[in-house]
């Protein structure tokens, strides 16, 4: 047994649960791949000065839940705590913007940050997250919410309820922060919540403490302060998700944690996951690429966690995979024999036959116990005898039928017994 073990508030993904992870990133990947979106992968960290402009100094991100680090040359660098910065990032560097609008770019990895570990929360996580920039038609706001719908739908996923909102623009918002800071100002909150009100007043509404809760009933909303344009593109989001029938959940309270969202916001959460439940989310980010030194790109994007939607799926019932494929197991007698096992082996699977083998000599028992644990609907067992007379015994793992069949015939034979 290893003296090492994984750090606090990271995970080994072992099988079979494995699996799963890869099932989920390879179906919203073929979802966003078939409305046009294309793979990028950004650098696992970038210049500390990227989050700090670009997700928002005053977020909990930001301020406490970062890994940076100086670089041996003294710059500072961070963990990449979250995905859309870095995307509008190599987007502008790349010049991406000067092709066909939107950019639609999709993309997976690991991401970091230091926080409290528990059930759905770690501090390496990995999401799937898709952004389409260079848009500011809110009909694009609904594909991407439909696009995430449709991808939890065909895992499987039942339960999980879509909350909408408005933050308003850079026209409407400096009024209603003003309004709701007053409205703040004037409750019993500890000195913490009180700095946050003149930083960033919004962030209090999204305080899960319910003796803070409790003083937000009469709190104003966003949604009542709109300015025309806002109302008018909110308005169009819900009438087109009635339309497509996509449920929601009107949530005027619901603030995300990032501060360069702008008009639609949304979350996907699912009572199975507890305290922490939200699954997925993201919104409209009209200026960010501004505020990185580009030009204006209005822009809407979202992220999913791979391993909350995975807790998802388990407190719905859906099994999870058992591993990989196996059609066919190999079982040899004799060192021949494993010579020619392995041969046909590796013929069956340039045929996209799954197949497999057992390995370090193992006995006849030994080896048919694996071929049944692989899960393999055949097993092809070869002896000395068999090679003598150029024929293989095909045993069928399920009936237990034992047929001979030659050695250049195995593979068409297995092809028509596994269509």
């Amino acid at each position: 047994m290893s003296t090492f073990s994984a750090p606090k508030g990271t995970f080994d993904m072992l099988p079979p649960y494995s699996e799963t992870f890869n099932r989920i990133r390879i179906q919203f990947g073929l979802e966003l791949r078939d409305a046009g979106f294309q793979y990028i992968e950004t650098p696992v960290f970038e210049d500390t000065g990227l989050f700090v402009r670009g997700v928002g100094e005053s977020t909990d991100v930001v301020s406490k839940e970062m890994y940076t680090f100086p670089d041996r040359a003294g710059r500072s660098l961070t963990l990449r705590p979250e995905g859309t910065a870095a995307v509008v990032r190599s987007v502008l560097q790349h010049n991406l913007q000067a092709q066909r609008l939107p950019v639609k770019l999709w993309y997976f990895g690991p991401y970091f940050r230091y926080e409290t570990p528990q059930a759905g929360r770690t501090r390496q996580f990995h999401q799937v997250g898709a952004e389409a920039i260079g848009s500011q038609d809110p009909l694009v706001d609904v594909e991407m919410i439909a696009l995430a719908v449709e991808g939890f739908q065909k895992l499987g996923l039942r339960n999980f309820r879509l909350q909408l909102n408005s933050l308003g623009c850079k026209e409407c918002r400096p009024a209603y922060r003003a309004k709701l800071q007053d409205f703040l100002r004037a409750l019993d909150l500890d000195e913490d919540t009180r700095r946050r009100i003149e930083i960033n007043p919004l962030r209090v509404l999204d305080d899960k403490r319910p003796e803070v809760q409790a003083q937000l009933t009469d709190a104003p909303l966003i949604t009542d302060n709109l300015c025309e344009a806002c109302a008018t593109h909110h308005e169009f989001v819900r009438s087109m998700l009635d339309d497509l029938k996509i449920a929601y959940e009107d949530t005027p309270k619901l603030v995300r944690g990032l501060d360069y969202y702008v008009r639609t916001i949304f979350e996907f959460v699912h009572d199975g996951l507890g305290a922490q439940s939200a699954i997925g989310g993201g919104g409209r980010y009209d200026g960010l690429a501004q505020e990185l030194g580009g030009p204006e790109l209005p822009s809407v994007g979202w992220a999913l966690g791979i391993g909350r939607t995975m807790i998802a799926m388990e407190d719905e019932g859906q099994e999870i995979e058992t591993g990989a494929d196996c059609d066919v197991y190999g079982v040899a007698l004799g060192e021949a024999a494993r010579r020619e096992v392995f041969k046909l082996i590796t013929e069956l699977r340039l045929a996209d036959i799954p197949a497999d083998m057992a390995f370090d000599g193992k006995k006849l028992k030994g080896a048919m116990k694996a071929a049944d644990q692989s899960g393999a609907r055949y097993a092809l067992v070869v002896g000395e005898r068999d090679l003598a007379e150029g024929v293989v015994q095909l045993k069928d793992l399920t009936t237990g039928d034992q047929t001979a069949v030659a050695l250049d015939a195995v593979v068409d034979t297995l092809k028509e017994k596994l269509q």
